[in-house]
């Protein structure tokens, strides 16, 4: 056989194996028998043996784990992977769709669909084939998981093309990884058969199977996935989450058909309570239903929030329940020192997890429900995920049981614990206060404050309770020696948290002030005191109506900044820390000339990344959206622009060329 005529052979080959795999895996509708597939298989197999310069990354037969890795490396996402805002009740399900109907109109619909209880991943496909697959970590950086994503036979390693069916030059395909309920059971016998442990639930096996550094473990598991939605596109363009859920199909994902388009709050009441009946009957499992605004142009108008889109909800289904008994209540310190009772429970499966503890919130929510220890009680999983004690069953009271107080000392270090006027919480105001300072050294050490590669709890445990570090700016001082001598850190490993400390120094100013641990100074409150103040000693000073006056900051923000800077001790760690070295970039203020104004672009730019544009209007104070409405400002075009281009021209919105946006920029 010629090389010709071999590639003409394996390239059928691959289309018809494409195809049943497609029927199989996706329809659930096989056309040939497990005989005639596996013949046909390996044929390809011998054929590429045969002419190994033939072998390409997206044969079907490259479904197979690749050599175990060190670690896992991390994937930026093109565009952001953001969480959902989550709706309990009917009350505020209706409060969504009516806000979304007073902004968009009576024609507005929303896209329904199941919210999968999984690992969400981000695929991205170039010209058509699968180049990285990736977890959705924090929103803009996740694990790199392409070799494991790969034995997925429900991933196609190739989109499918045709007419109607366009392929993007790039295109982010966002979904669920899974395991069938079936498939978990039968998993866990077989594990427990060979004498290993069962999962607890199949989400935290799909989570772990996922995350394998050997791909070939990964391999043997029965993962799944369904494709819900897309991030990044280029080459394409949609207009509707329908559309998007469509051309899903097309290209060869699993999409599920109890999606649905619903319009006004009452459609969607009646999906969400179809959907509850049939959880038990479900082949997998889901924790209640996402609805989308289903056109893409209102979801740009809409915009987002730090975390979360406003055109998104996730209506969450009733939490489990189960009945346990109260062994005991401790105290737990937070890192901003809030004292938090925790009832001690005895072991209840919920919702397929073992829940051994649960917050009992403060000293007053204990004296409404009147819950003490040894009490029979209800616990509940809300929102299906943190657990909570419903309230005690005093009909089974046997009168050994014993009411619980707070303690008027920390429990940790001692100090007398505070309580604010109108405030249910009691804080420990001792900033040295050994589980406060575990807490605050692994929020300053995290990667969204100051980046210290390796200083992580367990480290940062051993610091604290070995006294090397008894104070935050204490972590600055730490020799080769020190940490050599902590429990599994040798010589090298030392040395490179010497140096992650090292470069952590070099900040910017919203890095440093998130990384101190204010109350109520997220990472969005500090980038907006950043942007607005400029510089340490300008944020240190402010008086309330000067952060008040900060678009974004409210009487409680503002308190609680003039509080943190207020208590000498607070200042003297500051400083502490700039004495170590700490170098604060300057911030540049730049002028507001650009305040209200919405942006789009479309088609390539030769001076910016699209992610450099972005940030050069955000920073003047203007907003960038996907989608282009009567809403926006200007279109900015690039080279081969997309229909946005068109879409200006319809509405009347003003489009520039680049050049003149640059002029734009530099004017503002």
């Amino acid at each position: 056989m010629s090389k010709k005529e071999a590639r003409e052979q394996i390239e059928q080959l691959r289309e018809e194996i494409r195809d049943h795999n497609y029927r199989y895996y996706v329809l659930d509708e096989p056309a040939i028998s497990d005989a005639e597939y596996d013949r046909m298989f390996r044929q390809l197999e011998e054929l590429e043996a045969q002419f190994p310069d033939l072998v390409t990354a997206d044969s079907p037969t490259q479904r197979v784990g690749a050599p175990p890795r060190e670690e896992l490396g991390t994937v930026t996402h093109r565009v952001p992977m953001l969480s959902l805002q989550s709706v309990y009740s009917e009350e505020e399900m209706r409060h969504f769709v009516e806000t979304v109907i007073a902004e968009a109109g009576e024609d507005v619909t929303f896209v329904a669909e199941p919210k999968y209880d999984g690992l969400a991943v981000s695929l991205t496909y170039e010209d058509g084939s699968l180049t990285v697959a990736a977890t959705r970590g924090d929103g803009t950086t996740g694990e790199d998981i392409t070799d494991n994503v790969r034995t997925i036979r429900a991933v196609p390693l190739k989109l499918m093309s045709g007419e109607g069916t366009p392929l993007p030059e790039v295109v982010e395909v966002r979904g669920e990884i899974y395991i069938p309920l079936a498939a978990f059971r039968e998993l866990n016998r077989r594990r427990e058969a060979r004498g290993e442990p069962a999962f607890a639930n199949p989400r935290n096996a799909a989570a772990g199977s996922v995350r394998q550094l050997d791909s070939n473990i990964t391999a043997s598991r029965p993962l799944n996935i369904y494709a819900y939605g897309v991030g990044a596109v280029s080459g394409y363009e949609f207009s509707s989450e329908g559309e998007v859920l469509e051309m899903l199909t097309r290209w060869g994902f699993r999409v599920d058909e109890r999606n649905a388009l619903c319009r006004g709050a009452a459609e969607c009441l009646d999906f969400y309570r179809r959907l509850a009946e049939q959880r038990e009957q479900l082949p997998y499992e889901i924790d209640g239903v996402v609805f989308k605004v289903n056109e893409l142009a209102m979801q740009g108008q809409m915009g987002t929030r730090t975390r979360s889109p406003r055109w998104a909800v996730a209506y969450k289904f009733p939490a489990y329940r189960e009945t346990t008994r109260i062994n005991d209540i401790i105290v737990s310190v937070g890192r901003m020192g809030a004292l938090t009772p925790v009832a001690l429970l005895e072991p209840v499966e919920i919702g397929g997890a073992t829940v051994q503890r649960a917050s009992l919130h403060n000293q007053d929510e204990i004296d409404r429900k009147d819950i003490r220890i040894g009490d029979a009680v209800i616990i509940e999983r809300a929102g299906d995920v943190i657990p909570y004690v419903v309230k005690a069953i005093s009909e089974q009271r046997t009168g050994d049981e014993r009411k619980f107080r707070i303690p008027d000392a920390c429990p940790v270090c001692g100090t007398e614990v505070l309580r604010a006027e109108d405030e249910p919480v009691v804080h420990c105001p001792n900033i040295d206060c050994p589980a406060q300072l575990q807490g605050r050294i692994a929020h300053f050490a995290s990667r969204r404050a100051m980046d210290i590669e390796g200083l992580g709890e367990k480290i940062v445990a051993q610091l604290v309770e070995s006294g090397l570090v008894e104070h935050l700016p204490d972590i600055y001082d730490l020799t080769v020696q020190q940490l050599a001598s902590l429990e599994r850190m040798a010589q090298k490993s030392a040395q490179n948290l010497l140096d992650a400390l090292e470069a952590s120094k070099q900040t910017t100013l919203a890095r440093f002030l998130y990384s101190l641990s204010i109350v109520h100074v997220g990472e969005y409150v500090a980038r907006l005191l950043a942007d607005h103040f400029g510089t340490l000693p300008a944020v240190e000073q402010a008086s309330c109506d000067e952060l008040v006056a900060v678009e974004g900051i409210g009487p409680q923000i503002a308190e609680s900044v003039l509080n943190f800077f207020g208590e000498e001790r607070n200042r003297q760690i500051v400083g502490d820390l700039i004495d170590r070295g700490i170098e604060i970039e300057q911030q540049e203020i730049t002028a507001d000339a650009l305040v209200g104004r919405t942006f789009v672009f479309t088609g390539t730019l030769d001076s910016f990344t699209r992610e450099q544009a972005t940030e050069q209007v955000e920073r003047r104070g203007g907003r960038v959206t996907s989608s282009v409405s009567s809403r926006t400002d200007y279109v900015i075009i690039g080279e081969e622009p997309g229909s946005k281009y068109q879409q200006a021209q319809e509405l009347g919105v003003t489009t520039i060329a680049e050049e003149e946006f640059r002029e734009l920029l530099g004017n503002s």
